[in-house]
């Protein structure tokens, strides 16, 4: 048996998995995760066959399904799921066996991105209000998805910090051949970047609409564009390229972009991770720069850079005398940055530290914790602009 065939047979046959690809780097950055709904079981109904499951419960079930068979991939990068906002305004009960499930998955919430789409009755909003602030205390990275739909109000992007928009899959494809479509994706782009947060176009089916989102603002894309129905993290990805296009003008943009529109999720893992398990990392995702190591509250504690780490595991006797023992001390202390600041103040900030220009920087919440890293030359791509 294969290699491909072994994997193959670990992860259940329903599951289907997109990466996610940042267009400034051609890297996959994510994994979405997605499960076929389950045969209903359980006790008889009525007519004598299986009950009706709770839709609620079944969206939970299937959330957690695809996160235990993205985990089951042995990817380090996060993982994307999609949840109904009717499901997380169904009460603590729900929200509890979510976390449960998703805890059982062996990922660490800050890990996975839970993406919020459906319907948003305004006599369950404060409901579902109280369960995104929940989530986000619990450290999971809360999106909505169908942003330009009728389906998601504006209203609620200002309601809490999300850390990704997912603009409405059949929007984003028309928008290049449609001059009206394109310019609403453009002013929800631009109100994007005014909140600080990511924008991910889904569908790419063709190679034009990828370059259209690029030329529009737009960093992480998935789609048929990019990639075969049958992905798996460590597969190839196709990007579309063309001639460098002049990043558009932002009006009113003050001191330039904010650090965040740059931001990448980051390779974490526990502050108390062995070399072994940092270079198993590193083997898996061969797009990822760094690993942030994590205190139990995920405030970042060391940045291990991959060059340099690569380096010293490769000498003589690296692995033997460095595998089995903690990557802290191969590690360096973070460059935290608060998510807020101006990239050009980053890019200042990166260039302070002679001897570390290049190293990733660490996106941090008001509160410490890692929300990701920017990579130094990003920045200086964009302030060469």
């Amino acid at each position: 048996m294969s290699a491909t065939d072994t994997l193959d047979a670990l992860v259940p046959a329903r599951a289907v998995f997109h990466p996610v690809v940042d267009l400034g780097t051609g890297a996959v950055v994510a994994v979405e995760a997605h499960a076929a709904p389950s045969a209903p079981s359980g006790p008889p109904g009525p007519s004598g066959g299986p009950m009706r499951p709770d839709p609620a419960s079944g969206d939970v079930r299937r959330a957690v399904e695809a996160a235990r068979a993205a985990a089951g991939l042995g990817t380090p990068l996060p993982i994307q799921i999609g949840l109904r906002a009717e499901t997380l305004a169904g009460g603590e009960d729900l929200l509890a066996e979510l976390h449960r499930g998703l805890g059982d998955t062996g990922r660490r919430p800050q890990e996975i991105i839970l993406c919020v789409g459906g319907g948003f009755p305004p006599a369950r909003r404060p409901a579902l209000a109280a369960a995104l602030s929940a989530l986000r205390r619990a450290g999971y990275l809360v999106g909505l998805s169908g942003l330009g739909s009728a389906h998601t109000p504006l209203d609620l992007l200002v309601e809490g910090a999300s850390y990704l928009l997912k603009l409405d899959p059949g929007l984003a494809r028309t928008a290049a051949a449609d001059p009206r479509r394109a310019a609403l994706v453009a002013s929800l782009v631009e109100l994007a970047h005014r909140l600080e947060t990511h924008v991910l176009a889904p569908g790419m089916a063709a190679r034009d609409q990828v370059l259209h989102m690029r030329e529009t603002g737009v960093r992480l894309v998935q789609g048929p564009a990019l990639a075969p129905p049958e992905w798996r993290p460590g597969m190839p990805v196709t990007i579309p390229v063309t001639g460098e296009a002049a990043a558009p003008a932002r009006p009113g943009a003050g001191l330039g972009p904010r650090v965040s529109e740059f931001t990448l999720p980051a390779v974490t893992l526990p502050r108390t991770a062995t070399a072994g398990e940092v270079l198993n990392a590193l083997t898996a995702e061969t797009g990822a720069t760094s690993v942030v190591l994590v205190d139990e509250r995920q405030r970042p504690s060391f940045t291990v850079d991959r060059t340099r780490f690569l380096l010293q595991l490769s000498g003589a006797y690296g692995h033997a005398l460095h595998a089995r023992r903690p990557a802290a001390r191969l590690a360096d202390p973070p460059r935290p940055v608060p998510r807020t600041v101006p990239a050009i103040a980053a890019l200042r900030a990166a260039g302070a530290a002679d001897e570390r220009v290049y190293d990733d920087l660490v996106v941090v919440d008001e509160v410490g914790r890692c929300l990701g890293i920017v990579r130094v030359a990003d920045l200086i791509r964009a302030m060469s602009r």
